[in-house]
């Protein structure tokens, strides 16, 4: 029995770092506990296909089709917003501003305090530095300079969400962490110290620096190392100021649950919602654009108001879909619903009840795009009547 247990140690110090930690001890027990968790993993709110759905070969032929692949990538260099941290060192005039950096990465400045969401500055968002999807583009300001962070919220594992380089550095400053369930064993692994961790089942909220940050439930699944245990949570995130709401996706497929999301926790002055690496071959774990902008009106009660910045697009080739067509559908979408968007370029600060960006700024660097998605106006995204008794959105929520 003691042989077994020095292999299984032997075998865990050989564990790249990158895969991060299994949970154990307290944490695992903690996670058996939980009423998401049940077979021994992480149940989905809705049944979601994790694997691929059809044929492989017909996906690989659609994959490495050069045509297509040209097609998944910028035709020239993305523009970046040159000034952000000149910009951000002002302080918001409406106390909301939101900053994306690229794909789900996200500076939000909400009444006085500093929340960085998904953040990852490495360049490959891969267990390996030498495989994997590259940057399309730069990081428009180094993580450092960006200044002291009050909240760091990550939504899963995911390599494009939770990134080793990126938690390495932040782990040498005094910021706090709010994660899933289970993903606080990476942190640890990495540096983080124990009592700097908010670790959050759904519907479970901590309190950092006067925000209320609280786990939402989400569609999606987890796992970095080779064998996939479904030992940690994947979550979306409600932010509550005492001005302000925003609420942060992170990665997932469409589900009836928003609408209860949005009834206890909103409505929201902005969302911030995942629309990129989106496919027929898994429905259930990505949001089409125009699923994701169905999302955002779930959220605010079934009404168009607040804001939607599309993340999880435009910084890696992660879906066979041309590389601009999230930016164009989304827009089209919300635009159909009456749904204000914003659509910056990475680095770009904006603040929801100001001046919103809207140049469609990714035309000038993508190949021509054939809008297979547009339909007529009146069903490209239905929107559900209000049920008796819902407030006013642009009233008191």
């Amino acid at each position: 029995m003691s042989g077994s247990r020095t292999l299984r140690a032997e075998l865990r110090a050989l564990r790249p770092e990158s895969f991060g930690a299994d949970p154990s001890g307290a944490r695992m027990e903690r996670i058996r506990r939980s009423p998401n968790f049940a077979d021994g993993v992480f149940q989905n709110p809705l049944g979601a296909r994790q694997r691929p759905s059809g044929s492989m070969v017909e996906f690989a032929k659609i994959y490495f089709d050069k045509e297509q692949r040209v097609r998944r990538t910028p035709a020239g260099p993305i523009p970046l917003h040159p000034t952000t941290l000149a910009d951000i060192a002002r302080p918001p005039a409406t106390g909301l501003r939101l900053t994306w950096l690229g794909h789900s990465t996200v500076l939000a400045e909400i009444d006085g305090r500093r929340v960085l969401f998904d953040p990852v500055w490495g360049q490959r968002c891969s267990p390996f530095p030498f495989a994997g999807p590259k940057r399309l583009h730069k990081v428009p300001a180094p993580l450092a300079a960006l200044g002291p962070l009050d909240a760091v919220v990550i939504s899963h594992d995911h390599y494009d969400h939770l990134d080793l380089p990126t938690i390495k550095a932040l782990a040498a400053t005094d910021t706090v962490f709010a994660v899933p369930l289970g993903v606080g064993a990476h942190l640890e692994r990495w540096g983080v110290a124990p009592d700097r961790l908010r670790e959050l089942d759904w519907q479970e909220t901590t309190k950092i620096a006067g925000l209320s940050l609280t786990a939402t439930p989400a569609r999606h699944f987890c796992g970095r190392g080779l064998r996939n245990q479904q030992h940690t949570l994947w979550a979306s995130w409600a932010v509550a100021g005492p001005e302000h709401r925003i609420y942060h996706s992170g990665d997932t497929g469409y589900f009836p649950g928003f609408q209860e999301i949005g009834a206890e926790h909103g409505p929201f002055d902005a969302t911030m919602i995942q629309i990129g690496a989106y496919s027929e071959y898994w429905p259930d774990i990505h949001m089409t654009p125009e699923e994701g902008v169905r999302a955002h009106l779930d959220l605010q009660g079934g009404r168009a108001h607040g804001v939607l910045l599309p993340i999880h697009w435009g910084t890696f080739n992660l879906a066979p879909h041309p590389w601009a067509e999230p930016a164009e559908w989304t827009a089209d979408a919300a635009g159909a619903a009456g749904q204000q968007v914003a659509v910056p370029r990475p680095g770009a600060p904006f603040e929801p009840a100001g001046t919103l960006p809207v140049d469609p700024w990714w035309r000038a660097v993508s190949e021509p795009l054939t809008a297979h998605w547009r339909r007529p106006a009146a069903t490209a995204v239905p929107v559900p009547d209000p049920a008796p008794g819902d407030l006013d959105l642009a009233g008191e929520r």
